[in-house]
């Protein structure tokens, strides 16, 4: 038995703690979660492996997005297997429309059998939108940007070349 704390990020406290079988897959985790907050779980979803400062890793999609062979996909990853210790985390991401986030995480382990999902915990109300998300990346600059912007530093407008040379 694993018991689970969802916690989605919003600006008011909204949790969820879980009781769970170690030996489902990711697939019915995110069916249960979904569940948990109000949620249909027919929407895309995946889950990001994550350190213990929430750090988002590998993903884990819905579905097997591989045009060939075999890659990670929720039905393809037991709980125990992918999080074999207490506090190990997930980040999971649901509806990409709206970008529901939340912080997974494992707080007790213990060696009873859990024959069905039970939500044991409901803190606060899922919001009726979800927040805006605003992703920001590090300005990534090469050799290649540099010299194309070099060439054009002086370019004010297509009047100021000489076509009729080439």
């Amino acid at each position: 038995m694993y018991k689970v704390r969802a916690i989605l990020d919003v600006e008011e406290d909204v949790i969820r703690t879980i009781i769970v079988n170690e030996n489902l897959s990711l697939e019915k985790l995110h069916f249960d979660i979904a569940k948990a907050f109000g949620f249909d779980g027919k929407e895309m979803a995946s889950f990001y492996k994550s350190d213990h400062e929430w750090n988002q890793g590998v993903e884990i999609p819905l579905f097997n997005m591989a045009e060939a062979g075999e890659e990670l996909s929720m039905s393809s990853c037991i709980i125990k297997e992918l999080l074999p210790n207490q506090n190990d985390k997930l980040i999971y991401v649901y509806d990409f429309l709206h970008m529901w986030t939340f912080y997974v995480e494992i707080i007790e382990m213990s060696n009873k059998i859990t024959p069905e999902t039970k939500v044991i915990l409901t803190v606060g109300d899922i919001p009726k939108e979800a927040p805006d998300k605003i992703f920001e990346s590090d300005k990534v600059s090469n050799d290649f940007d540099d010299e194309f912007n070099d060439m054009f530093n002086d370019f004010e407008d297509l009047d100021s070349l000489d076509l009729d040379n080439y």
